[in-house]
């Protein structure tokens, strides 16, 4: 079983898989050795993976690497892709991790990964799995709160899944449509632009916004492609620490 660890900026993703099955996961805003022994004591851990957004490792983590074969993910664990990015150094590991996830569920397929956090990644990996970079763009509240912050008289609104119209009738929401179906047109733009690579493309949506996105893309042209993956980082790291191994 292998114990597979994404620590973000806010929060930190654990789970435990059983070769390639999803057994359990959870999400902390702090982790400490109790965490930690706890699912060593609740499963036969044999690896563990850590990918990290901060430079400083915790003690946890060291206490870790003492009970169990512990790797650090790295962009140099390609896992079977091809990696064509001009700088792999600047790469987000969360976005080679999604991009692994996605070529090892979906093999033989072109595969785009809309990730929709704090802000919204577009990644593309062919049937070959050459990988050749994407696109980022601001996330759904970061939208919301910019309108709030650079201007004098705009409030801040939060997400309406509910509002479906083209445009807005007052300020409220006339925001709502503004950044929502500015979304809505961008995620189709862009996958309309990647499936002229290939009549075979899944859309692989990940992320916290996730089932919004599919929510926003339900009537499109693209619903019968989509394939929601909320786990898809956690997914690629446990591909990448099999593959690291094989």
């Amino acid at each position: 079983m292998n114990l597979v660890i994404d620590i973000g900026n806010t929060f930190t993703k654990i789970a435990v898989f059983e070769h390639d099955r999803l057994l359990q996961t959870d999400q902390y805003s702090q982790v400490d050795e109790t965490i930690i022994d706890k699912s060593l004591a609740d499963y036969a851990i044999g690896k563990a993976i850590i990918s990290s957004v901060k430079k400083e490792k915790e003690e946890w983590q060291n206490i870790l690497a003492g009970k169990v074969m512990l790797v650090y993910f790295s962009a140099g664990m390609t896992s079977g892709i091809t990696n064509h990015y001009l700088t792999p150094q600047t790469l987000g590991l969360d976005r080679l991790a999604a991009v692994i996830g996605a070529y090892h569920l979906y093999p033989g397929k072109s595969n785009m990964v809309i990730d929709g956090g704090t802000a919204i990644t577009y990644d593309w990996v062919d049937a070959e799995g050459n990988y050749f970079g994407g696109s980022i763009s601001p996330g759904l509240n970061m939208r919301y709160k910019a309108l709030n912050n650079y201007t004098a008289g705009l409030p801040l609104i939060k997400a309406d899944e509910s509002f479906t119209a083209d445009s807005g009738n007052d300020t409220k929401s006339a925001i709502i449509s503004g950044v929502q179906n500015g979304i809505k047109y961008e995620l189709e733009g862009f996958i309309k632009s990647y499936k002229k690579n290939g009549e075979e493309l899944n859309i692989v949506l990940s992320g916290g916004d996730s089932i919004f996105f599919d929510t926003l893309l339900k009537n499109s042209i693209f619903a019968p492609y989509i394939k929601i993956e909320p786990h898809l980082v956690l997914k690629g790291l446990n591909a990448a620490i099999q593959t690291n191994n094989d």
